[in-house]
């Protein structure tokens, strides 16, 4: 039997849209909660919507709806799709794995769920990598079996303005986030081999924390030849621009760039000012 795979990821691992268009990903909205309604994410509201409503009401994420997924699972079906690769933000982080496993029962396609074991663009790259193979003919099972060289091989380092919006949806402890204000202490926050976050380091103001921020992927790409970098922000473009240019001249060994926005649902999250990079080792 022919297989016609898709790949498809949720709106939290940030696959800029030009991206996703170009590969053919399918992207599942997690879900954006006010006290008046939800949203889904990307598709019913936008970041800047959502950073400009902070100031009146910090909404909280949910998982994406089972039926967005049992729907788009059967059209993927009509349309001539087999085989499923749903490659999804970190399950230390997020009930989407589990629930993508669930939605297996729901189907007649061959379907597998990668855990990335990583947030935003650093999930993204992987959903990405998993497309291009996808494209260039490579066979199901053969995927499945490289998505997890991938994995260890994509790492995300993010710097926040502040951190009382992850404190608020209690992603990290009240003491860290006061400490952290009281002495403007960025920690650059990256996820470990759990997928879970964790501070790498801390750098005393916004200046010096994109400094080691840069510094981090130098690092990574130190010993190198071939890799690939992705950059997401939320409201911060002109500072993404000047270290995706300053890296770009640092880093021989670039195959591609992917630049694009925090998704909403990660927003609320992180409020403005995020700034995260991805790398993804190639040899």
């Amino acid at each position: 039997m022919t297989e016609k795979i898709t790949v498809i990821t949720d709106s939290g691992s940030d696959v800029p849209a030009d991206i996703a268009h170009e590969l053919g990903i399918k992207i599942i909205p997690l879900q954006i909660n006010y006290k008046d309604r939800s949203y889904r994410d990307g598709v019913d509201i936008d970041s800047d919507t959502v950073y400009e409503r902070l100031s009146t009401e910090v909404p909280t994420t949910s998982l994406p709806k089972g039926e967005d997924i049992l729907e788009l699972l059967k059209q993927l079906e009509a349309e001539g799709t087999t085989h499923i690769l749903a490659v999804v933000l970190s399950s230390g982080l997020s009930g989407t794995y589990n629930l993508m496993r669930l939605m297996v029962t729901e189907t007649d396609l061959k379907m597998a769920v990668i855990d990335t074991k990583n947030i935003g663009i650093g999930s993204g790259m992987s959903a990405i990598a998993a497309a291009r193979m996808v494209k260039a003919g490579k066979p199901f099972d053969d995927i499945v079996t490289a998505m997890t060289e991938v994995i260890q091989k994509t790492k995300v380092f993010f710097v926040l303005q502040t951190l009382e919006y992850l404190q608020k949806g209690g992603r990290i402890g009240k003491v860290t986030a006061i400490v952290g204000t009281a002495f403007d202490l960025k920690p650059i926050i990256t996820c470990n081999a759990e997928g879970i976050y964790t501070t790498v380091t801390k750098a005393r103001g916004r200046k010096l924390s994109l400094n080691r921020l840069k510094e981090l992927i130098l690092e990574q790409a130190q010993e190198a030849k071939s890799y690939s970098l992705a950059f997401a922000h939320g409201l911060a473009f002109e500072e993404l621009t000047k270290l995706k240019d300053d890296l770009s001249t640092k880093l021989p060994g670039i195959k591609e760039i992917y630049v694009g926005p925090c998704s909403p649902a990660l927003g609320v999250h992180t409020g403005p000012g995020l700034l995260g990079i991805a790398i993804q080792i190639h040899d």
